[in-house]
């Protein structure tokens, strides 16, 4: 890998100043720095908060101890039902039978009626909203056949979305000595909900839900007292305490945060208020570069065309202290030679970002197409050209 592409896009000057332009230049946004204090004191068991578009996180406690999360566990019961639906082997208006189970299972209650059927969409909004246990089974039962196949499924989800310290043994949060989540694991689950499904997260900023006549409120305080915040979830056991996961967007950054362990619903609530304000005064996201978006040229060697445009598969944006964009740089690490044939989507080096001359992210710079070999005739050129290239270096 090469460290600058100066040297061998020595012949193009379009070529020489746009690797200028990434080595060097600043991507400069405010001269003055912002000073950063220390994060408030949280009274809880854990704490955690995530920028939810790049998934970096800012402050924590604790953030991969096992704790119990107590209702926090619907956020995977709802992300597996939004996830069947977007398979569309599920819809919001299957009707759902109500078995005895569901009917008797204790705890907050959407109060569905053992024998009768209840649309899909209502049960969502009845875990979502209301924290329905007893619509938490029903919707396990119909998904999965049962609550403990649901559950595994549960697990399945969790090690496909990365969590390292999460293990299901229900759908409600119910206490079980097996069952448990930490907070960088909650907050992840919170990003996927909204990232992957955005078509229903709507359904997370909702104050209220009536079902059989019952009117009853989110838990979520923080919907009544803060425009900014659009979701997620709360929970409450004796062995987890009172507990929320709370999201807002405010400037076109989005963020996500853990608390666990309070000791009343007032307190969930002003905790994640001090952490959701610390955090957007403080910090930023900086959006750098798009998905697709060409940032270079590089020579390919044997191939039908001499050139391959590159760029990122993704989005990509970073998460800095206010006021330190003066600090932040990116520039291209290139494979020093690129041959032929080359897939679209071929890592051929990394995008490096720093801040203050250190590394806060490195993504894969890919082609953006694919080049096939060239002819024989052309093959043989290019392997020429190349060994003199490299002889002459």
């Amino acid at each position: 890998m090469k460290k600058t592409m100066l040297q061998r896009l020595f012949r193009s000057p379009l070529a020489l100043l746009s690797a200028f332009l990434f080595t060097l230049v600043t991507l400069n946004v405010q001269a003055a720095s912002t000073m950063v204090p220390a994060p408030p004191q949280i009274a809880g068991t854990a704490y955690l908060v995530m920028d939810g578009d790049t998934g970096e996180v800012l402050l924590s406690q604790n953030a991969d101890q096992r704790f119990a999360p107590a209702s926090l566990t619907k956020m995977m019961t709802s992300y597996i039902v939004e996830y069947e639906m977007s398979q569309g082997n599920i819809s919001e208006d299957d009707l759902v039978p109500i078995s005895e189970k569901a009917w008797r299972t204790e705890g907050s209650r959407m109060f569905v009626r053992e024998g009768t059927q209840v649309r899909l969409g209502d049960l969502l909004k009845g875990v979502v909203i209301q924290s329905g246990n007893d619509a938490s089974v029903a919707l396990a039962e119909y998904i999965a056949g049962s609550e403990s196949a649901f559950a595994d499924l549960m697990n399945q989800h969790a090690e496909m979305l990365g969590l390292k310290n999460t293990h299901f043994m229900n759908a409600t949060g119910l206490p079980h000595e097996d069952h448990y989540s930490s907070p960088h694991d909650l907050a992840l689950i919170g990003r996927a909900l909204i990232n992957r499904f955005p078509e229903h997260y709507e359904i997370y900023s909702e104050k209220y839900f009536t079902y059989n006549k019952i009117r009853q409120p989110n838990r979520n305080r923080l919907l009544w007292r803060d425009d900014s915040v659009d979701g997620i979830k709360t929970g409450h056991t004796d062995e987890a305490g009172y507990c929320l996961v709370a999201s807002a967007k405010r400037d076109g950054m989005r963020l996500i945060t853990v608390v666990l362990g309070t000791n009343s619903d007032e307190a969930r609530a002003q905790e994640s208020q001090k952490l959701l304000s610390y955090a957007f005064r403080f910090y930023r996201t900086r959006q750098l570069y798009e998905a697709n978006q060409v940032l270079n040229q590089a020579r390919v060697w044997g191939g039908a065309s001499d050139q391959v445009r590159l760029g990122l598969s993704e989005d990509l944006a970073v998460t800095i202290p206010r006021g330190q964009d003066d600090q932040l740089e990116a520039s291209l690490d290139m494979n020093s030679v690129i041959k032929a044939p080359i897939e679209a989507g071929q890592t051929l080096g990394q995008v490096v970002v720093t801040l203050g001359g250190e590394t806060v992210k490195s993504v894969p710079l890919v082609a953006l197409e694919a080049v096939p070999e060239g002819g024989f005739f052309k093959k043989i050129w290019d392997e020429i050209v190349l060994f003199f290239t490299n002889l002459f270096k």
